[in-house]
């Protein structure tokens, strides 16, 4: 074995390079073997400055590497499980009875792990509207924003690792975590991850965990269920979001899912933990989800970093087992352990450390007030811009402050919590009840009411839970505002896409209770897509998604005109469950068990997700991916496409002019969608670019100039090819189309590529 001294350490470090333990599993793990090691670790204690993993002067590697020379074996053991990593003047775990024999050397940090999609889960934080809201912003700058104030409030309660965001690829609008994530898009999703990791990372000392890695697409038997999904298919739709976000930010870890892909674990799976690491570049460590099944050997061998709260499969007892063996080397543990030390290295968690009353008591500061004017500031935007205006008959809105009576009816718009749904269960998505605590809700009833009383209005409320009573007030309102809401969440799918608590049923009552006239409002409060059998008979529809604490203001600017609509969905609402990718096949969705107990999830739409699908089988859905109405109108003109080949692919130039012909200011986000040559057997057409418009006057334009790279991570010019397990680029004739959504195309061109051999 090679011995490293204290010097030869300090000489490999000054050359770049990291030592290695030697891979053979017969090989001993040996620390430093200095006499005075005692004498260090007290000098550490004392002076942190003088431990070498503390010396800033070195990169992430060379120190993380310097502390695991000098660890013992089992203190090198604690960085594969939370519990030992993120707690190190504890010894025991005592409900897995893991013992590690030693404190974690000195100068390493205590760390705190919080879930955030939406907001820190704890009491006195700022409830931001859900992540789907933020996904219909189409608003980079914006999920950099709430990503930055994610960590800033995770920080100050003692919480440095942030387990969001999450990447799904909406195969099934019934998909409960849906509300988590940024919609069925890959090159949407990844750049909006990217951003909101940038965001988070732009805090020293906290970090951000993407997740769930891969082929993570439903809630029923999640634990248990196996994604069938063909390698194509795999590559070009479920990890292309991670790879996208993965090539424009460096987040802390990468959260493996708890299904199965391909029947083989997620957190132990070779093959798609490999392509993270070997394809995708990821630098940071693999975390497990909570209580996901694996095997010890399996998950360390495949790249599992740690293991996220008790050590289940990661103990002590469990890898000296898989050592002596043989099944593990000391090198693989050695790699597991490395990467988690160098990532909360290179984020600054050992630099930025929690203070010292917060390692002691790591919760001490969990219910810090951290809502501050900007977070909520934040939220309100995010509310704002996230809002779809969905359908605007006869111009029904924007409402006009004259003197009428206004009806708002149902009683999620109301903060009466002795009444469910509220303003407060719709806040946030559902986690055994609202995933926020939501302590600061604006409730919607009480920002129209002030609005409509300003003006000299009439204001009624109802809460919807009787009709006669509802269509009373509808029949004597000028404008009705219905609110109607379907919860959804982690731990279970819904069996239909009706709303909930009578919605349906409510609004149906009260458009035939309306006085001549009038119009009916209706505003929804959904994570997902869901049938709309009223449409054809209300003036206006609106999705708010779950939108946070601020919704009364929000929706007060927003129906009154005072800020205009721009929010476009990210994701298509379908006419129908029938009428979706998965919507009549069990075996697709949500699978069926087999005789083993596992749910066998067939994936046989292939490549024909999301709005994909309705455009290879000419569906017209209710409202197409990326659409939404403004206040104004927008025109599309001066297409113009070139192309150009370089070593690393064809790239594609694409400029048009966007000018508002409406009466009002607003911000249009201009789609660009590629079509592939048909020889490369893709469906339909791909989101390739995208841009917010600048805020246009009436009469003005703005010139969109994109370009399509196909040397890029979203790898737009190309098909996974199974054969030789590469992307390779299609060589023929690519159709450009540009508008305001999927379906709504106002112009296109093409363009000849012709792939270089």
């Amino acid at each position: 074995m090679v011995s490293i001294t204290v010097s030869g350490m300090a000489a490999l470090a000054s050359a770049g390079m990291t030592p290695m333990l030697p891979a053979s599993a017969a090989e001993t793990w040996q620390p430093y073997a200095g006499s005075d090691i005692s004498t260090l670790a007290a000098g550490w204690t004392a002076n942190c400055a003088t431990a070498p993993w503390m010396d800033r002067s070195k990169t992430a590697e060379q120190r993380a590497d310097a502390l695991l020379h000098y660890s013992s074996k089992n203190q090198m053991y604690r960085w594969l499980n939370e519990f030992g990593a993120n707690y190190p003047t504890e010894q025991k775990h005592g409900s897995s009875g893991a013992d590690y024999g030693s404190l974690q050397l000195p100068c390493t940090p205590t760390v705190g792990l919080t879930d955030g999609p939406d907001g820190i889960r704890q009491a006195n934080s700022t409830a931001y509207p859900a992540q789907i809201a933020l996904g219909a912003t189409w608003d980079e700058e914006l999920a950099y924003q709430k990503g930055a104030l994610l960590g800033e409030e995770g920080y100050a309660k003692g919480y440095q690792g942030v387990l969001t965001p999450g990447i799904s690829s909406g195969r099934s609008v019934l998909a409960g975590r849906t509300p988590e994530y940024f919609g069925e898009d890959s090159l949407l999703s990844g750049t909006m991850a990217a951003q909101q990791i940038n965001g988070l990372q732009s805090n020293p000392g906290v970090f951000a965990t993407l997740k769930h890695y891969v082929a993570n697409e439903q809630e029923t038997n999640r634990t248990t269920q196996s994604s069938n999904v063909d390698e194509r298919t795999l590559r070009e739709v479920y990890e292309r979001p991670f790879e996208i976000a993965l090539s424009l930010s460096d987040p802390g870890a990468v959260m493996c899912a708890y299904n199965q892909i391909n029947s083989v674990y997620a957190c132990e799976n070779p093959d798609t933990l490999g392509a993270l690491k070997n394809d995708m570049g990821f630098k940071g460590f693999v975390l497990s989800d909570s209580g996901a099944k694996m095997t010890t050997v399996g998950a360390v061998k495949a790249g599992l970093g740690q293991e996220i709260n008790r050590p289940s499969h990661t103990s002590p007892a469990q890898l000296n087992e898989a050592v002596a063996t043989g099944a593990l080397t000391l090198q693989d543990i050695y790699e597991s352990a490395y990467s988690v030390v160098r990532s909360y290295i290179a984020h600054g968690v050992f630099d930025a450390p929690i203070s010292a009353t917060k390692a002691t008591d790591p919760l001490a500061n969990r219910a810090v007030n951290t809502r501050t004017p900007e977070t909520i500031a934040a939220a309100r935007e995010i509310a704002e811009k996230g809002a779809v205006l969905l359908k605007n008959e006869s111009s029904a809105l924007p409402l006009t402050t004259s003197k009428q009576t206004v009806a708002v009816i149902g009683s999620q718009a109301s903060a009466d919590t002795t009444v469910t749904p509220n303003a407060v269960t719709v806040c946030s998505q559902s986690f055994f009840g609202p995933a926020l605590k939501c302590d600061g809700v604006v409730a919607p009833a009480d920002s129209i009411r002030e609005k409509v009383n300003a003006a000299g209005g009439n204001f009624i409320y109802d809460n919807g839970k009787d009709l006669t009573s509802a269509k009373a007030a509808a029949a004597n309102a000028d404008t009705t505002i219905v609110f109607a809401s379907k919860i959804m969440g982690e731990f279970t799918d819904p069996t239909s896409m009706s709303l909930d608590n009578g919605g349906d049923a409510l609004i149906q009552a009260v458009t035939a209770a309306k006085k001549p006239g009038s119009k009916v409002i209706v505003v929804l409060e959904t994570g997902s897509a869901v049938t709309m059998p009223w449409l054809n008979d209300v003036s206006s529809v609106v999705e708010a998604w779950y939108p946070g604490e601020q919704q009364g203001p929000a929706l007060v600017n927003l129906l009154w005109g005072d800020v205009n609509f721009t929010g476009k969905l990210p994701m298509t609402f379908p006419k129908s469950l029938a009428e979706t990718p998965t919507g009549n096949d069990i075996k697709q969705f949500p699978g069926v068990v087999d005789s083993k107990g596992i749910r066998q999830v067939d994936y046989t739409e292939g490549l024909e997700v999301g709005y994909k699908w309705y455009d290879e089988n000419n569906v017209a859905p209710l409202f197409p991916f990326g659409h939404g109405l403004s206040y104004s109108t927008f025109e599309y003109n001066n297409l113009h496409v070139n192309s150009a080949n370089s070593a690393k692919g064809g790239k594609i130039h694409v400029t048009f002019d966007v000018k508002n012909t409406g009466q009002a200011a607003g911000t249009e986000i201009a789609q660009v969608y590629l079509t592939l040559p048909a020889t490369a057997g893709a469906p339909g057409k791909s989101l390739a670019a995208y841009q917010r418009t600048s805020e246009l006057a009436p009469g003005a334009s703005q010139t969109i100039d994109l370009w399509i790279d196909g040397s890029s991570a979203a790898h737009p010019l190309s098909t996974w090819d199974a054969a030789t397990n590469q992307w390779t680029q299609a060589s023929g004739t690519f159709t450009v189309s540009v508008g305001a959504s999927a379906s709504d195309i106002r112009a296109n061109d093409s363009v000849g590529i012709r792939t270089k051999h």
